[in-house]
C-alpha cells in the first residue's frame, strides 16, 4: 500500500489567543478552521483509500474508508462531515491507497476569513525539516505550525527556534508517536517568552517526519499556508516575482540550511540582483520584490542563488486582496499533478465557488514549442473533458492556464449539480524538460478578490 501524509488537517479548530476581536472585523487567529482533503487518483486503475485520523499527540487513529476513486479522478472528503471525529478535533492523518494518490489540504474559515490557506501533503518524511518563517506577534500574524511523526515508532522531535537576530531556543517533544502530531502555537507557545518573534525553524530527529505551517492575521482576516522544506539545494525557482503589480508585492523568505555561513542572492527575470547578502546557519533573511531597483508595475520570476551551502525559500505575495504562501522550487518535473482545480462562471459574483489560475514555468535547460506542453484537465469520474495545449516557453519563461481554456466543459468545472465536488489537472511536457507549477485558488469577496498559492506535485512517470 502507498501511503501519504496529512497534517493540519483540523476541524472546528479554535486557537487560542489573547487578541480580543471586533464584532464587525473578524481576525483570522483566533478563527474556526474545518479541513477539506483534496485528493487526486495519477495510477492506472482505481484507487481503493483508506484514511486514518490521529488526535494531536495521540497514536490510535480514527479510521475511514472512502468510496473506490477512479483513474485520474479528483475528488475532495469534508472532515467536518467525518463521523467519529467530534468538533474542535486538532491532528492529522495518513491516507493509504493501492495507486499512486496526491493530494492538497484546503482550510476553509468562517466569518470574514474568506481566503483558504492550502498546503500539500507529504509521500515521505525526513529527520531534518526546515520551517522557513515563523512568526509571533509579527507582521501582524502568528505562527501555528504542526510537525508530524510519519516513521513506525514514536519519536522525539527536537525544535531550533532561529531568529532573525538574538539567541536560540530548543524545545523538545518526547516520544511523539507514530502517525500523530504536535502543534506549535506561536501565539500561546510558552518556549518563546518575548512579546514577539521572527525567525524560522529547524526540525530534528531519529525517525521521520514532515511539518506544515499556517501564518494568521492577529488585525486582520489574512490567512496562508505552506509546507515545511525536506529538499534543499543552491538554486531555487521562484515562477512569481512581483513589485506592485495591480497592488501585488513578492517577498521570499530564505534559510541557510548549511553548517556555516552561505551567501544569498535575488537574481530577477529583468536583470537585476537583490544581493550578494550572509546568512548564518538555520537563519533567515526576507526579500522584496520592490528591492534591487525592480520599478512598480514589475511582474516576472526569480532564482534565488547561494554560495557556500544550500538554502530553502518559501514565498508570498501579499495586495490587492491576495495573501498567498509557497515553497521555492528545487527543481522541475517533466508530469506534474494538481488534485485541486476549480472554475465557476456563474457563481462567481455570490463568492461561494473559486477559480484556479495555473503558473506553468519551464525550469528546464531548453526552450519549449507552442503545444510541446499541455494541460489535462479531469471531472470527478476520471473523464479528461478537455486539454489546454501551451504557448511556447523560453527558458526561465511561463505559460499561463485555466479550465475556461477548454471551453463550454470548463465553464462550471470541478462542482456538480448534486452538491458535489471534484475537478484535477494534469501538466505534461515533453520528454526531458522540467516544469514548476504553482495553483492560485481565488475567491471573489465583492470587489476585491482573496487568493492563496499551492505546489503542482511532481510525478515520476509521464
Amino acid at each position: 500500500m502507498k501511503k501519504i501524509f496529512l497534517v493540519l488537517a483540523v476541524f472546528a479548530l479554535v486557537f487560542a489567543t489573547a487578541v480580543t476581536t471586533s464584532p464587525v472585523k473578524a481576525v483570522a487567529y483566533g478563527t474556526q478552521f474545518v479541513t477539506s482533503i483534496t485528493y487526486q487518483n495519477v495510477g492506472t486503475a482505481a484507487a481503493n483509500i483508506t484514511i486514518q485520523f490521529y488526535p494531536k499527540a495521540n497514536g490510535t487513529p480514527i479510521p475511514v474508508t472512502p468510496a473506490p476513486l477512479a483513474k485520474g479522478a479528483g475528488t475532495s472528503l469534508y472532515v467536518g462531515s467525518v463521523s467519529g471525529l467530534s468538533s474542535g478535533f486538532l491532528g492529522s492523518a495518513v491516507l493509504s491507497s493501492d495507486q499512486p494518490v496526491v493530494a492538497t489540504l484546503v482550510q476553509i474559515g468562517s466569518g470574514t476569513v474568506k481566503n483558504r490557506p492550502l498546503s500539500g501533503a507529504f509521500s515521505a518524511g525526513s529527520n531534518y525539516v526546515l520551517v522557513p518563517t515563523v512568526l509571533k506577534n509579527y507582521f501582524g500574524s502568528n505562527s501555528v505550525f504542526s510537525v508530524q511523526n510519519v516513521g513506525s515508532a514514536a519519536t522525539d522531535v527536537t525544535l531550533k527556534f532561529v531568529p532573525t537576530s538574538g539567541a536560540t531556543v530548543t524545545h523538545t517533544v518526547s516520544a511523539l508517536p507514530a502517525g500523530s502530531a504536535e502543534y506549535i502555537d506561536m501565539g500561546t507557545f510558552p518556549g518563546i517568552t518575548a512579546p514577539t518573534f521572527n525567525g524560522s525553524v529547524q526540525i530534528n530527529t531519529t525517525g521521520s517526519v514532515v511539518a506544515s505551517s499556517m501564518e494568521l492575521g492577529t488585525t486582520s482576516d489574512k490567512a496562508y499556508a505552506f509546507e515545511g522544506a525536506t529538499d534543499f539545494a543552491s538554486t531555487i525557482f521562484m515562477p512569481s516575482a512581483l513589485c506592485s503589480y495591480n497592488g501585488q508585492t513578492s517577498w521570499y523568505a530564505v534559510q541557510n540550511t548549511a553548517a556555516g555561513n552561505v551567501g544569498v542572492t535575488v537574481k530577477y527575470s529583468n536583470g537585476k540582483n537583490d544581493g550578494p547578502y550572509t546568512l548564518a546557519p538555520g537563519a533567515k533573511k526576507s526579500f522584496g520584490g520592490c528591492a534591487a531597483g525592480n520599478p512598480a508595475g514589475f511582474i516576472g520570476s526569480a532564482q534565488i542563488v547561494s554560495t557556500g551551502g544550500d538554502i530553502v525559500a518559501m514565498g508570498k505575495i501579499d495586495g490587492g486582496g491576495l495573501t498567498t504562501a509557497f515553497l521555492g522550487f528545487t527543481d522541475g518535473a517533466q508530469t506534474v499533478a494538481l488534485p485541486y482545480v476549480r472554475w465557476t462562471q456563474t457563481r462567481w459574483l455570490d463568492g461561494t465557488r473559486q477559480r484556479a489560475y495555473i503558473a506553468i514555468q519551464n525550469v528546464g535547460t531548453a526552450p519549449l514549442a507552442a503545444g510541446a506542453a499541455k494541460v489535462e484537465y479531469y471531472d470527478k469520474a476520471g473523464t479528461l473533458v478537455g486539454t489546454h495545449p501551451l504557448a511556447a516557453m523560453a527558458v526561465g519563461g511561463k505559460a499561463n492556464s485555466n479550465p475556461s481554456t477548454i471551453g463550454a466543459a470548463g465553464a462550471e468545472f470541478g462542482a456538480y449539480p448534486d452538491g458535489s465536488f471534484g475537478g484535477a489537472a494534469v501538466v505534461k511536457g515533453p520528454v526531458g524538460s522540467k516544469l514548476a507549477v504553482v495553483v492560485r485558488i481565488v475567491t471573489y469577496v465583492g470587489g476585491p478578490m482573496v487568493g492563496e498559492d499551492y505546489q503542482g506535485i511532481p510525478l515520476l512517470t509521464p
